[in-house]
């Protein structure tokens, strides 16, 4: 490795630990329409609240949200310097992921196209700051 090669990486690294605690799910089997629903009720609101919220929801993309706060909770906790009472949900960002294209037998011979789509969702947390 060189010493030009070194260096990047030693600043990739010193960004990602500076960077806050955070948790990504790629190629879930559930459309970016459905998760985005979800979204308005737990930005912002501290972690205790939204896994409270997500717990009560009827809905089959609350699971997959509730899995990776608490992942996100558990990366916090693993990195250290975090007070896990004082965490909140800063962002969540929640993209279209590939579609498999499939195709459905008709009559006559026919087919019909579908897809089925999936998401790509990244939950960041942040800590409150203490007012003095």
């Amino acid at each position: 490795m060189s010493t030009r090669e070194r260096d990047r990486a030693q600043v990739r690294r010193a960004a990602r630990k500076a960077a806050p605690p955070s948790a990504t799910l790629k190629h879930l089997h559930i459309s970016a329409r459905k998760l985005r629903a979800l979204k308005p009720l737990i930005v912002g609101k501290p972690v205790s609240d939204a896994l409270a919220q997500l717990a009560f929801i009827p809905r089959a993309t609350a699971l997959p949200l509730r899995k990776l706060i608490d992942s996100a909770v558990a990366n916090a906790d693993n990195r250290g310097g975090y007070d896990l009472d004082q965490l909140f949900v800063k962002l969540v960002k929640i993209d279209q992921g590939p579609e498999m294209r499939r195709y459905l037998s008709r009559s006559m011979g026919r087919a019909y196209p579908f897809n089925k789509h999936s998401a790509h969702i990244t939950v960041v947390l942040d800590q409150k700051k203490v007012q003095d």
